[in-house]
């Protein structure tokens, strides 16, 4: 059975997608696809986890890193392409995602989105998930695996597909790639290391951040893969406006801050889980 808020925000993913070049204010959006911008709003970010400011700015940032890299235009012109009223608030918002000035940017020719387009499941998602809907990730699992990674290369700047998919093989044949499963429908993918006790990469697909996955992933992780050691992660610095909830949702996990780091040229900061005691165990029951 299709659900029919996928359906509604897929018309809004199509209506921004074909007016990055535009102001696309929560209002605009509502009034065009009918609905009230209240309603809209919950609606949206309830089913992919950001909102349609987030969703949209994202975008037409992505696009302009695309243009910069790949176009000789000019930055101004490339403002105006992407819904800014002026190079000045283009270079401000650009800067305050990517890290480098818009001129900079294109000077290192090495294009990586902040944001693509979402693709949504229409079908009802299951309400019951444990640690038995986790496998160990095949070789011809990796299609569906980079779909889900480039759903949420929000949480992954920089992320450098073929050396990506290098290291995925790497793990399959280590079995250190674990895939969430609903049904035959892969929602969730996670590569750790036995060595570092670190989570290289874990996302989740954008309709079920909020149902709890990241939760039964690290209980997998704890108690069957690594019991007994301490798992580390990295994720944004504090206050960088790219972060759409990922420091939030790890700390909800219960991991602590630790050092700060800079990762592929990019600001990050390490984040620590201790071990699980038997008084996590017992509080969990």
């Amino acid at each position: 059975m299709e659900d029919k808020t996928v359906i509604s925000i897929e018309t809004v993913i199509d209506f921004i997608e074909s007016h990055l070049d535009g102001k696309l204010e929560l209002e605009t959006v509502a009034n065009a696809v009918h609905y009230s911008k209240y309603h809209l709003h919950r609606m949206f970010t309830d089913t992919v986890g950001m909102t349609i400011h987030d969703y949209a700015l994202r975008r037409q940032l992505t696009e302009a890193a695309k243009l910069l890299v790949f176009s000789e235009k000019p930055v101004i012109e490339i403002a105006f392409i992407c819904g800014y009223e002026s190079q000045q608030a283009f270079t401000a918002a650009f800067k305050s995602m990517y890290k480098l000035p818009p001129a900079e940017y294109r000077e290192r020719r090495a294009f990586y989105p902040l944001q693509l387009r979402f693709s949504l499941h229409r079908k009802g998602m299951n309400t019951e998930f444990s640690k038995s809907n986790i496998r160990c990730a095949k070789t011809e699992d990796i299609p569906a695996w980079m779909e889900i990674v480039r759903l949420v290369i929000d949480g992954y700047p920089c992320l450098d597909e073929a050396d990506y998919l290098r290291k995925l093989n790497d793990a399959i044949k280590d079995k250190t790639a674990l895939i969430f499963n609903d049904g035959d429908t892969m929602i969730g993918v996670m590569v750790f290391s036995y060595d570092t006790g670190n989570i290289d990469f874990m996302g989740i697909h954008p309709q079920y951040r909020n149902r709890g996955i990241q939760k039964i992933f690290l209980g997998k992780l704890m108690e069957d893969m690594l019991p007994g050691r301490e798992i580390s992660v990295t994720t944004y610095r504090a206050g960088d406006r790219a972060d759409t909830g990922y420091r939030k949702e790890l700390q909800a996990l219960g991991f602590a801050e630790r050092e700060l780091l800079v990762e592929y040229g990019y600001p990050t900061q390490r984040f620590v889980r201790p071990p699980k005691c038997k008084e996590d165990s017992a509080n969990e029951k």
